[in-house]
């Protein structure tokens, strides 16, 4: 499993000057040349420029015709690029390189940073989830991120939806990594431009595709492999069998991190996954305490200020009168469609709903009756909603 070793075991080079940087830039974005190939094109050749000038012979060698290099310009405007967006590259061996991925065969050998880089090498847990997230997967994820944080561990997480995104929000003043699939400049998704925006000022931005680059299906599990890779441990809080959140856990299993998981209702698919790697000897977390037995104490942080309380929202009527609906039906179905998605098998107050989706009650309370009457929720004693799948 993750040990402190693997801070302690990586390179001491000085940083690379700019020509070297741009060396390194032009051989990772030649054709063929992945993570693992560039390794051993340096390891065999010593330098980028001595590896950029055997590439075209290895390459025909192995029956590539016409095989031509990254041509120095493409490599100076991912520079110019990545310079306005306000970003730094760090390649492999430099000083701010995170320690956690040298184990890795397939570390990056450059990484887009925008942020606070010294976030990369202090201890990190993942927290990763389904996008559809409930409302009391969100509220974990939400709890272990805090309780985390105070503790001096960064949350790591690939800035999606759902999980991602509540984890990353409790974590922005306690420190953040979020990890990119696509450019380090190119938000995705759109949703989460204000959240992006707010981690690049007060946490960390990091990703190894090129600048500008949109996020594709094939960058996600390599988003993945790095969001274990920078971790201590992965934490599920919410995932289907068959999800991304899955493949994050098993790269961290390759990876010698360890993996946590959070136990859901059977009925709820979101929980599957969680329960399937909690079957298969994941362990069980019910709390930060449970994660930080697994894999120790981080940095304690100075205390926060506490939170300014808020107006506790009034409960509404359990079986309000007939309100008026003149809105369209797609912006009916949309509300429905988010009042389902944060409700499972599992009871949830009324009034925490209506908090979670921070909109009046008057909006919500007629569609839960409407969705009561379709037979798609259910009331139970004291104001508790669950959907009926």
């Amino acid at each position: 499993m993750y040990s402190d070793l693997a801070d302690d075991a990586h390179p001491t080079a000085p940083d690379l000057t700019a020509s070297e940087r741009l060396d390194w830039l032009r051989l990772i974005r030649s054709r063929r040349v992945g993570p693992v190939t560039f390794h051993g094109l340096i390891d065999e050749h010593g330098t980028a420029a001595a590896a950029l000038q055997a590439l075209p012979e290895i390459a025909a060698a192995a029956g590539v015709e016409k095989y031509t290099i990254c041509p120095v310009e493409v490599a100076q405007h991912e520079m110019s690029l990545g310079r306005k967006a306000g970003a730094q590259l760090i390649c492999w061996g430099e000083a701010a390189y995170p320690k956690a991925l040298y184990g890795l065969n397939d570390a990056p050998p450059v990484l887009w940073v925008m942020g606070d880089a010294s976030l990369l090498n202090r201890p990190g847990v993942a927290l990763v989830g389904a996008r559809n997230a409930s409302s009391l997967g969100v509220r974990m994820a939400t709890r272990l991120a805090e309780t985390l944080g105070e503790r001096g561990f960064v949350t790591i997480s690939g800035l999606a939806r759902g999980i991602d995104a509540a984890a990353h929000k409790a974590a922005l003043t306690l420190g953040t990594i979020a990890v990119q699939a696509g450019g380090v400049d190119v938000i995705y998704p759109e949703e989460n431009t204000q959240l992006a925006i707010d981690i690049a000022e007060k946490g960390c931005r990091i990703s190894e595709q090129p600048m500008g680059t949109a996020p594709q299906a094939r960058h996600f599990p390599l988003r993945n492999r790095l969001v274990s890779g920078l971790s201590r441990a992965v934490v599920v809080v919410e995932a289907a069998v068959r999800s991304g959140s899955l493949i994050t856990a098993r790269n961290a299993l390759d990876q010698g991190r360890e993996v946590l998981a959070v136990p859901g209702h059977p009925f709820d698919a979101r929980a599957a996954g969680c329960n399937l790697l909690i079957r298969e000897g994941a362990t069980l977390v019910r709390g930060s305490s449970d994660v930080i037995e697994a894999i120790g104490t981080g940095v304690p942080l100075a205390p926060r200020v506490a939170k300014p309380t808020t107006t506790p929202v009034q409960k509404p009527n359990p079986l309000p009168g007939p309100v008026p609906n003149h809105r369209p039906l797609s912006e009916v179905s949309a509300l429905h469609s988010q009042i389902l998605a944060r409700l499972g098998p599992s009871p949830l107050a009324e009034d925490q709903l209506i908090r979670d989706l921070a909109m009046p009650p008057a909006r919500i309370t007629p569609e839960l009756l409407t969705l009561e009457l379709d037979g798609k929720v259910t009331r139970q004693a004291g104001g508790l909603l669950s959907r009926v799948d």
